[in-house]
């Protein structure tokens, strides 16, 4: 079980350096930031670990074998040369999933294809039992990462992409991705300390991955099997006591608020959040964002609204303008964070922002902005904000 390997966890673009403290703070060694990835070491313990708590991963990859190939045939031998007998058992199925980013490689389904061939023509040519191919729920879930010519071939201990949490029965059409949801809020650096708000909440993603950090809810208690599970040396007991273990949740003070012009997309956040267990922090409500008059005192908002794929520009300039209107005038106080593709709709929100970094929604490029509201002068805010960190920091020191 202490045997340490290498592991690389895939994550999405702008997220890649909370991975890594998501990883730390499991235990991970090792930790080396790449773009959409973190490498890292550890044991079996870290693995099941880093699937069934981290946040923002993707998928954790256990890498077997690394080489340089121009071209597909070279591909071909190189895999043919690893020998397979140790990782696929007999009457055992497998799949391959190929990421390309490579001009000589442009094809990541021909790639796939003859990793699969060298596979199949090593147990022939060793006169061994052939192993079957299987798409959907295989015992073995293979990864080849081509970067121009350098190819890596892992196992992916994941299986169905970790944002799958299992809690979404449904969504309104064009969800937020539950991983990007929870990056947004960790990159926030809110963990429960105060109420939280989403006017624009849709599907009600971003509610509920605020509810499972404010109570540190693993976000793997949902999901029904991860892809280790199949592996040889998986260890039952070692997974139950990690995914049984409520030890480092907490209590949460505070409520979630979350409000949609929509009735659709209330009624099936309100579903997302009931099949979470999460009802009892969350409270939801049919409500344009114009509608808004009062808030909780110092909350947190985040939000994701439309960027343009469904709106008219008529529309987009509305509710964007709206937006920073009902910031200015009611949420004052308030740390904001917008996530948008919508250059234009930032302008009419009217405000300078604080902070702001790049992120990726999908495909869709986007800007991910802090806005600071505060009444009065700016100069009087930053004042109060310094004398409440020092007097933060002066306590931290005081306290044992």
């Amino acid at each position: 079980m202490n045997v340490s390997f290498e592991m690389i966890a895939k994550t999405l673009y702008g997220l890649e350096e909370i991975l890594a403290q998501e990883l730390i703070e499991s235990g991970a060694n090792d930790v080396r930031i790449g773009r959409r990835m973190v490498a890292f070491s550890g044991n079996k313990e870290l693995l099941y670990k880093a699937n069934f708590c981290c946040r923002t991963a993707l998928r954790i990859l256990k890498p077997i074998a690394e080489f340089k190939a121009n071209n597909p045939d070279e591909v071909y031998e190189k895999v043919k040369e690893i020998d397979w007998s140790k990782y696929i058992a007999e009457k055992k199925t497998f799949a391959i999933d190929a990421v390309v980013y490579s001009m000589t490689f442009t094809h990541s389904k021909f790639v796939s294809y003859r990793v699969k061939d060298a596979i199949v023509d090593f147990f022939a040519e060793k006169d061994l039992p052939r192993r079957s191919t299987r798409i959907n729920n295989p015992d073995l879930q293979l990864h080849i990462h081509i970067s121009h010519n350098h190819c890596t071939i892992a196992l992916d201990s994941s299986g169905e992409s970790l944002h799958k949490r299992g809690y979404r029965v449904e969504d309104t059409g064009a969800p937020l991705n539950e991983v990007l949801a929870a990056g947004m809020i960790l990159q926030t650096g809110w963990k429960g300390e105060s109420d939280f708000m989403d006017p624009l909440c849709g599907s009600g993603t971003l509610l509920t991955e605020a509810a499972l950090i404010a109570l540190n809810i693993a976000p793997g208690v949902y999901r029904d099997q991860f892809a280790f599970e199949k592996w040889d040396d998986f260890d039952p007991e070692l997974f139950e006591k990690i995914s049984t273990d409520d030890s480092d949740e907490r209590e949460f003070q505070f409520k979630i608020y979350g409000s949609d012009i929509s009735p659709k997309a209330i009624s099936i956040a309100r579903q997302n959040v009931k099949n979470a267990g999460l009802s009892k922090y969350i409270e939801l409500k049919v409500q344009d964002i114009q509608d808004i008059t009062q808030v909780p005192e110092n909350g947190i908002l985040v939000t994701n609204p439309p960027y343009g794929e469904r709106l008219n520009f008529k529309d987009l300039d509305e509710l964007y303008s709206a937006i920073g209107e009902r910031l200015k005038h009611v949420f004052i106080g308030y740390d904001a964070w917008i996530i948008s593709s919508n250059m234009e709709g930032f302008q009419k929100i009217g405000l300078k922002p604080s902070y702001k970094t790049k992120l990726m929604n999908g495909a869709i490029d986007c800007e991910y902005r802090q806005y600071q509201i505060f009444g009065g002068k700016h100069k009087d805010f930053k004042e109060e904000k310094n004398v409440k960190l020092s007097l933060k920091k002066n306590l931290k020191n005081i306290l044992p």
